[in-house]
């Protein structure tokens, strides 16, 4: 499973996109990315190397990129959210179905571009619209819809990750993705939690063996005793006990914590050890993960089932 996925994060460590994206000139993309992009599926009229010129533009000159991201970005919950390529499977036959979706998601907000594979019944939406808002205006459409990849194909050997709260009580499904090096975007929805505010934060190990206890410290690599680069931030949870978020965060590379643990706490200041933590896993990316759920099935993904992918009321 090759590079790139899935999403969500935090509001008071948001990240600004463009010094970060600017800073992709220390590490410029290399034969092995050209290749790559030239292998990855088309985006209609827009080709996922017209992504990449943006920041090959960073390199030369970043201040001239400045204007251009202006456009490309969007800001929700505090956090600068940059651009992402979504990839839906949807249940569709036949050119009015094509035309359904893209008309619907035509008018989601942040929607850049949406292009419809009917053969493999694929849809791929570029923009900085959340997960939650895209999977929402499928619905709408009256089709059976699935995400099956988010990202952008570059040079990160793991690009996107996901961590999945299965209760007993507390349900949630966290998803980061790789946008460059040193930027990674984050979206999350959860239920069960009580209402109020929640810390939340990545921690240095994925034993579940005790819950949220057994995790360890907030994963801090740079030793920095104020803000750790673990810390998520807050989740903020409505009367019904949901939470969403979607955010971006400075110098988190998923690559870095894969099967380290998501946990959120039951107070804002994070002094509890914990009310509920998952791991965080390999997540599929952008070309990943086309039609079948399961080889020995024949299970298309769009046909799937929640408990196919977690026991999660979200």
């Amino acid at each position: 499973m090759a590079s790139l996925s899935s999403v969500v994060a935090t509001g008071t460590t948001a990240a600004v996109a463009i010094p970060a994206i600017s800073s992709v000139a220390s590490s410029p993309l290399s034969s092995t990315s050209s290749t790559r992009l030239s292998k990855s599926p088309s985006f209609g009229s827009l080709s996922l190397s017209a992504v990449r010129s943006v920041l090959l533009k960073a390199v030369a000159n970043p201040s001239s990129v400045s204007v251009e991201m202006d456009s490309v970005e969007s800001t929700q919950n505090g956090a600068v959210l940059p651009e992402l390529l979504t990839e839906f499977m949807v249940d569709m036959t036949c050119e009015v179905c094509v035309n359904s979706v893209k008309n619907k998601l035509e008018t989601v907000e942040g929607v850049k571009k949406v292009d419809v594979d009917l053969t493999n019944q694929v849809v791929r939406v570029l923009g900085n619209s959340p997960v939650k808002i895209l999977a929402e205006a499928l619905e709408q459409t009256g089709r059976k819809a699935r995400l099956i990849g988010q990202g952008l194909p570059d040079d990160f050997l793991v690009s996107a990750a996901v961590a999945e709260f299965k209760g007993p009580s507390i349900y949630g499904v966290v998803r980061i993705a790789q946008v460059n090096m040193e930027l990674a975007r984050i979206e999350a929805n959860f239920s069960g939690l009580p209402p109020g505010k929640h810390g939340w934060s990545i921690k240095q190990f994925g034993d579940l063996t005790k819950g949220a206890t057994s995790t360890g410290n907030i994963f801090n690599p740079s030793k920095d005793e104020k803000e750790p680069l673990g810390d998520l931030g807050t989740l903020e949870v409505d009367e019904k006990g949901e939470a969403f978020y979607s955010g971006a965060k400075e110098k988190l590379r998923v690559a870095d914590i894969i099967g380290r643990a998501i946990a959120v706490y039951g107070r804002e200041d994070k002094s509890d050890e914990g009310i509920a933590a998952a791991v965080v896993a390999r997540s599929a990316g952008v070309g990943e993960n086309y039609k079948k759920l399961c080889t020995c099935d024949g299970t298309t993904i769009w046909e799937a089932t929640n408990a196919d992918f977690v026991s999660s009321k979200v």
